[in-house]
């Protein structure tokens, strides 16, 4: 298997060295992706593309190879080729023909080349001889230059003839670590985890800090959407994750503060902390989710205040986005369920709130704040590898059986319905059913108490948290299927 991988086109305009630093750390990226997958895939880079080759023995992995190229920041578009030594024009037809030859019956098609280098032929030379070819010798519905069923493309790169087989869309953005790294403010809603995702696709190294208001169930769901946003999107590289217990700063807010500012002095205390961190881990912004006028503190006049309290920048990625484009986008990276399953824990809601918050009125409030709470809530943080997230809330739930053969126990595979699409679990003997991870508490409560359910998911991780969750809820006819060779 073979893939080309164009760099995004912001990558190219750049200066030599800034081109040459990106696509240095996009291959770099590459390389730390792929060799979790398998490592005899080859990554290499030249000033044009980078390829990706992986041999026969893996070509299994050719559906995962795809995902992680198109979730990957910093690539316009990759394609799968047949790469080939150039022969003449009529052996780079009789190469076309082989492999498009059967798919272009009753289509029309039309063939386009893109050409490097020095050659005795032009390309308009070579869409000609390799269409008439195809349309003479195959069962197409003819030649159609605009708006064809079928674009046959070529690509000849001096020496070299590659025949695409199938084009994906990149993710586009920058490559992973070229840009300083923040730390993004997140609740596992819509806005917070889109904006997370926009600061990873722009190659932003995104830590996540969690405010805890005092719900566990919410804590797990944001702790599972990060990991996610983390493993599709991000796993080049190694972020933290905090969780800073927030529910003594809450019951301070709601017994000393004016009911139309608690919103506000909720926020300005959030940033307070935030920067704090922030200082520890080296990190020069705060990112968060708002949007204006969303709702009453996301006011230009409120946002003003808030940001009043700290001198660290925040950056708010989608400051003019509508909400109907904000859940669009959170559908299409995967994190649509997650919000809208997101177990919700509202610990400051005020009746009236103002949206023109007064500097004098929000120091006057906070002026009755026992201050020493916030500072034994940062004290009391929780920072974590993103991918230990979930160990510590399992802790004090029974132990889970961990298998390596299901036996006859029905498997059930819990991973996000996009993973689960690009590599069914498939076992010869056992039977399987899928349940996203987003359903399983609601799901699992009508299914046979008599039998035995085993959990899968494709780090172990999800599943040993959820298997955990579930005995804690008293059930005890479940586990976790791990095989042997899957990492956990």
């Amino acid at each position: 298997m073979h893939f080309v991988v164009k760099f995004f086109p912001e990558i190219t305009i750049k200066s030599n060295p800034v081109r040459k630093r990106m696509s240095r750390q996009l291959a770099d990226n590459l390389r730390k992706l792929m060799r979790q997958l398998d490592d005899r895939i080859k990554v290499q880079k030249d000033w044009e593309k980078i390829d990706v080759i992986a041999p026969d023995a893996v070509s299994h992995l050719s559906d995962r190879i795809e995902e992680v190229l198109a979730h990957t920041p910093g690539i316009a578009n990759f394609a799968r080729v047949q790469q080939f030594p150039l022969g003449d024009l009529d052996d780079i037809y009789q190469k076309t023909l082989a492999i498009w030859g059967p798919q272009l019956a009753g289509k029309t098609f039309c063939v386009r080349v893109k050409r490097t280098g020095k050659h005795d032929f032009q390309s308009l030379d070579v869409e000609q001889y390799v269409g008439g070819g195809l349309n003479q010798n195959t069962d197409a519905a003819g030649v159609k230059l605009k708006n064809p069923d079928i674009t046959v493309k070529l690509e000849i790169r001096h020496d070299k003839l590659n025949v695409i087989e199938q084009l994906h869309q990149g993710l586009g953005g920058f490559p992973l670590g070229t840009q300083d790294p923040v730390i993004s403010l997140v609740s596992g809603g819509f806005d917070s985890t889109v904006a997370s995702y926009l600061t990873i696709k722009r190659g932003i190294r995104t830590h996540f800090l969690f405010f805890n208001l005092g719900g566990r169930q919410h804590e797990l769901g944001v702790k599972e959407v990060a990991f996610y946003l983390w493993d599709k999107y991000g796993s080049s590289h190694r972020v933290r994750f905090v969780t800073v217990p927030f529910d003594e700063v809450v019951a301070e807010i709601l017994e000393k503060v004016d009911d139309s500012y608690m919103g506000v002095t909720l926020k300005r205390m959030m940033l307070r902390a935030g920067s704090i961190i922030a200082k520890e881990l080296e990190v020069d912004a705060l990112v968060t989710g708002e949007a204006i006028a969303q709702v009453s503190s996301q006011t230009l006049k409120n946002l003003s205040v808030i940001d009043s309290v700290t001198d660290t920048l925040v950056l708010r990625p989608l400051i003019t986005s509508d909400k109907t484009d904000i859940i669009r986008t959170a559908r299409e990276i995967g994190t649509e369920e997650f919000a809208a399953n997101m177990p919700e824990y509202c610990g400051v809601i005020s009746v009236k709130p103002t949206t023109r918050a007064k500097m004098e009125k929000v120091e006057h409030e906070e002026s009755r704040f026992d201050f020493t709470v916030l500072d034994r809530a940062v004290g009391n943080r929780l920072m974590q590898n993103i991918d230990q997230v979930m160990d510590d809330l399992g802790e004090d739930a029974p132990p889970v059986d961990i298998f390596t053969e299901p036996g006859d126990a029905i498997v059930i595979d819990i991973r996000h319905p996009t993973e689960e699409e690009v590599n069914p679990l498939e076992l010869d003997g056992a039977e399987v059913e899928t349940i996203p991870f987003y359903r399983l508490s609601t799901a699992f409560q009508k299914l046979d108490k008599e039998k035995q359910y085993l959990l899968y998911c494709a780090r172990g991780v999800m599943s040993q948290l959820h298997a955990s969750h579930l005995l804690d809820e008293g059930y005890r006819n479940v586990g976790v299927y791990r095989p042997e060779n899957k990492k956990g």
